[in-house]
């Protein structure tokens, strides 16, 4: 095929009432959200390897919530 036949066909979907998504949204619209804890290993390995920046922000955010008080306590006192 061809980019322009690619084009086409997602053209024909959209008027037939096709709503396009990313690669991304696909899984996050399957796993809905965080409390569905049998599959969130699986998607947040996704994330850190497949989705650059979101990924790492994904990371540091599980850093930060997996620091016990006292540390972060301790850490700030410079700040």
């Amino acid at each position: 095929m061809s980019l322009e036949a690619h084009e086409v066909a997602i053209q024909r979907m959209v008027q037939a009432g096709a709503v396009p998504i990313t690669w991304m949204v696909f899984p996050a619209e399957l796993q809905r959200d965080w409390a569905r804890t049998a599959t969130v290993p699986a998607y947040a390995e996704m994330l850190v390897g497949h989705s650059g920046n979101v990924g790492t922000s994904f990371m540091w955010e599980q850093q930060l919530l997996n620091t016990p008080a006292e540390a972060k306590a301790k850490g700030s006192v410079g700040v």
